[in-house]
């Protein structure tokens, strides 16, 4: 069974502490950061070891490109997304090859080391957000619609789950939610017109949503990952998204307007998110776990939609695979060392 609480580990290998947590109900994830990569073969035999603690444990990274990858050594690195957006004034079809290929070569990296899914793409706007920025593909919806729909192709061409992120959208937002409560002033209609335009129209092709740590304060007092009336109300009523939600961090200062780490997950988790991430603060994931252990666990349907194809394992793995992927790598490759 998968739980509800999505947590990392310190080091490249796990401790008798963190074969504990792992075994723990409501235990749903992992995620992967940088401090824990040192290699292919390392990073396999780390998720291969949870999976024999855990058969059923989600495993997750973030691996955008750009600055937010954090499978380096050893691995293709990615240019950032915005860079793709740049190339699609001037040279469209390229710009849509490429974004599928980059996406393919992600998922395909990320699946060989035996991690399910990257939280990826990201669909806010490429404007006024200092987080954001080149994360995101572009400053205009149509063109971030066609960029990120050639990178979920990628995804599900790899056999990978998608999670665009994040949702209404943050690119509008100048604060950084990471260090700071982010506000956005806006009516309903300017943020549906503007930002909410990529997560709509991409839906279909998406399985999972990570609500920003916003507080839209013309519409709820809640950020958007603690507020029933966007999770509910708009996604899944009025949007009919039936995918999987996944809370931003719940270490980040914007969540902080919630409560301690239990009182955070439980305001996600009961505006209608899946699984709550609980990341670089043990003591507060222990807090947050004993603050779940009574409460159901989460729909098992929906969060099996997240589980990767994921290839044998491999003694001595190295990211060392077919023509094809070596000819999308080096494709890849190119674009980003002249981009950069």
């Amino acid at each position: 069974m998968i739980g509800a609480l999505m947590l990392d580990i310190a080091g490249t290998e796990l401790t008798q502490e963190d074969i504990e947590l792992l075994q723990a109900p409501q235990v749903g994830g992992m995620i992967l950061f940088s401090r824990n990569i040192e290699s292919p073969a390392q990073v396999r035999a780390l998720t291969d070891h949870m999976r024999r603690i855990r058969p059923e444990i989600l495993i997750a990274v973030d691996q955008e490109g750009g600055r937010v990858q954090r499978l380096r050594q050893g691995f293709t690195l990615l240019p950032a997304m915005g860079r793709l957006g740049e190339l699609y004034q001037s040279e469209p079809a390229k710009a849509i090859e490429l974004s599928e290929q980059c996406g393919w070569l992600m998922a395909t990296e990320v699946l060989a080391v035996g991690i399910d899914f990257s939280f990826a793409p990201v669909l806010d706007l490429n404007d006024i957000s200092d987080v954001i920025g080149d994360r995101g593909f572009a400053r205009n919806p149509a063109d971030i619609v066609t960029l990120a729909g050639a990178f979920l192709k990628g995804l599900k061409k790899a056999g990978m789950a998608s999670t665009g992120k994040h949702f209404p959208g943050h690119g509008s937002v100048k604060a950084d939610s990471h260090v700071a409560a982010a506000i956005d002033s806006r009516s309903y209609d300017e943020i549906y017109q503007k930002d909410m335009q990529t997560f709509i129209q991409l839906m279909p092709q998406l399985d999972a949503l990570m609500p920003a740590h916003v507080i839209y304060d013309q519409i709820d007092p809640n950020p958007a990952g603690f507020s029933p009336y966007w999770i509910q109300n708009v996604l899944r009523q009025q949007l009919k998204f039936n995918g999987v939600l996944f809370s931003d961090d719940l270490s980040m200062q914007a969540a902080c307007v919630a409560g301690g780490a239990d009182a955070r997950l439980k305001a996600a988790l009961d505006a209608g998110c899946d699984m709550g991430l609980v990341c670089n603060d043990r003591a507060a994931q222990c807090t947050a776990l004993e603050g779940i252990s009574d409460i159901a666990l989460p729909d098992q349907q929906r969060l099996e939609r997240m589980r990767g194809k994921i290839p044998a394992s491999v003694p001595g793995l190295n990211i060392e695979l077919d023509d094809e992927w070596k000819q999308i790598r080096d494709n890849v490759s190119e674009f980003r060392s002249i981009s950069s």
